[in-house]
């Protein structure tokens, strides 16, 4: 139902050949094969990792309403469905019950029908990255407050499985300025996704008030 966007992917696994070869001794002789070292393998970077959160971020500016205006994703739902993709407003707030974590409402249209989300976002060490926590610790969340003014603009952005998705949240559906929109197009060419892999979302019919039958609780997830 309303987890249709979320996508999974594999990872791949590096090989490497190793190689052998001979050299000459004294006297003409053939010395024993020596195995040529293998080369040292890099240390496995995520891509989120490549991109730090705002300086100082501060979380309790961050709270309050937020719409999604734009996407720039891979994911192969969007890829396939991004034109008849519905609006979406996300909600965060602090818990009074913990200072290290921020709870996430997401309230968007599937089949005509209003649905609300609540996921709850751990705060890390470093401000402004948060975790998403999955069933099992490789289907984690990671996110990123990768830019933000707290009044009109966000750009946040969430990897799962080594693959990285960005979010253009507005304060209002109305705010959504030429520059700005220009901005998130170049981070996103960053990360290798063009225009193709641009996804607007519309500017109207959010939803209101969602009963609580169409209320799916990922606290603490899902």
């Amino acid at each position: 139902m309303a987890g249709v966007w979320r996508c999974m992917i594999t990872v791949a696994v590096l090989m490497f050949v190793c190689l052998w070869g001979a050299t000459e001794a004294v006297g003409g002789a053939k010395s024993r094969p020596r195995p040529k070292r293998r080369p040292r393998k890099k240390p496995k970077v995520d891509p989120i990792d490549l991109t730090p959160p705002q300086t100082n971020i501060n979380i309790q500016q961050m709270t309050g309403t937020w719409y999604l205006l734009n996407t720039a994703s891979k994911c192969s739902f969007l890829i396939n469905h991004g034109t008849k993709v519905e609006p979406t407003v996300m909600t965060l707030t602090l818990p009074t019950t913990s200072d290290q974590s921020l709870l996430v409402s997401t309230k968007t249209r599937h089949n005509y029908q209003c649905w609300e989300i609540l996921q709850m976002y751990h705060l890390t060490a470093t401000p402004g990255r948060l975790t998403l926590p999955g069933p099992r610790p490789e289907l984690n969340t990671d996110i990123v407050i990768g830019e933000t003014d707290y009044s009109s603009y966000a750009i946040m952005y969430y990897q799962k499985q080594g693959k990285i998705t960005m979010k253009l949240y507005g304060r209002s559906v109305g705010n959504l300025s030429e520059p700005l929109l220009t901005k998130f197009e170049q981070l996103a060419e960053k990360q290798a996704m063009g225009l193709a892999y641009l996804f607007p979302f519309p500017t109207y019919s959010h939803c209101g008030d969602v009963d609580q039958d169409h209320k799916i609780d990922c606290v603490p997830t899902c």
